[in-house]
């Protein structure tokens, strides 16, 4: 039952946050954002909603370890699965020429960093998670900000605000939270059924569902041809998982990171993270380096079920 209730749960908060994710890009669009700002900013932040909600849940129910396996797990996902699989399904090379996307790369090695730093004792607290909020807030102001508008950006609006898509925006972020808690709940259940840490529960089955936002949105912009707003969407969920998330939940509770997580899952994360930004110096990712990143996925989830 426990299991079959984990399946139901991860499907409703799979499907509201697809709902919140399409309606938020529709008003990105309204307000005339670049294509890889929607991306990074509204996307990327959008398909993190499961993280957040589950991450603040788990805490309140005093299984914060679920929330730091979650972090760690769903950016190693985003950033070897989630881009491997766009790589491959595009077929060919992508390409990265947007000006942002040095800036990006700064701050996901930044924002991994800044996630090291706090979860290496075993725990992160308000106070020192806080910082990642506000990296976050300049972040922000600069994607914002930073990019000077076309002609075409600056016409006066004519259409009609999206309130169709508003309106699914407050219902999708509902089912979500009722989707989250119940993942929660379910997963604790079957942690403690199989014996196994849930921090390991959640670095691998809850982060892998709850990734799957991310591998939706990146095949749409692929066939869309939007191969680039794929890599930002990753990168800006990767982003917001490790600067916002622990600030945001770290207010509701100390969150735990146990022994296995800062051994070896902390340690994978942060060279994700670097071998990312080195391939990605020649403005481009190959197919061939996208089948690279799924072997090391694989290899890193075999290594952690037999852990």
């Amino acid at each position: 039952m426990h299991y079959l209730i984990f399946l139901l749960a991860l499907t409703g908060l799979l499907i509201s946050s697809n709902y919140f994710t399409n309606s938020a890009e529709a008003i990105g669009k309204y307000l005339k954002l670049p294509s890889f700002v929607v991306g990074v900013f509204i996307v990327g932040i959008g398909t993190s909603l499961p993280e957040l909600i589950s991450g603040i849940l788990s805490v309140n129910k005093g299984s914060s370890e679920i929330l730091s396996g979650n972090i760690i797990g769903a950016n190693i996902s985003n950033i070897l699965l989630i881009t491997g699989l766009a790589v491959v399904i595009n077929k060919k090379n992508i390409s990265l020429k947007s000006g942002y996307m040095y800036i990006d790369l700064n701050y996901l090695i930044g924002s991994f960093l800044f996630f090291y730093m706090i979860a290496y004792d075993g725990k992160m607290d308000a106070p020192e998670s806080f910082f990642g909020l506000l990296m976050f807030i300049v972040y922000s102001i600069y994607l914002i900000k930073g990019e000077t508008k076309s002609k075409e950006d600056v016409k006066i609006k004519t259409e009609k605000f999206p309130t169709i898509s508003l309106v699914i925006l407050l219902l999708s972020a509902i089912g979500i939270y009722f989707g989250a808690d119940y993942t929660i709940i379910s997963l604790e259940k079957i942690a403690t059924d199989l014996s196994i840490p849930k921090s390991i529960v959640a670095l691998t089955l809850l982060s892998l569902g709850t990734t799957l936002p991310e591998l939706a949105v990146n095949i749409s912009a692929i066939k869309n041809g939007k191969a680039e707003m794929a890599i930002g969407n990753v990168l800006g969920s990767s982003i917001f998982n490790t600067l916002v998330i622990p600030a945001i939940a770290s207010f509701f509770g100390t969150i735990a990171v146990t022994d296995n997580l800062i051994h070896f899952s902390l340690p994978v994360m942060a060279a994700c993270g670097l071998l990312f930004y080195l391939l990605t110096q020649d403005k481009k990712i190959s197919v061939w380096e996208g089948l690279l990143f799924i072997c090391l996925y694989s290899l890193f989830i075999f290594k952690t079920a037999t852990f």
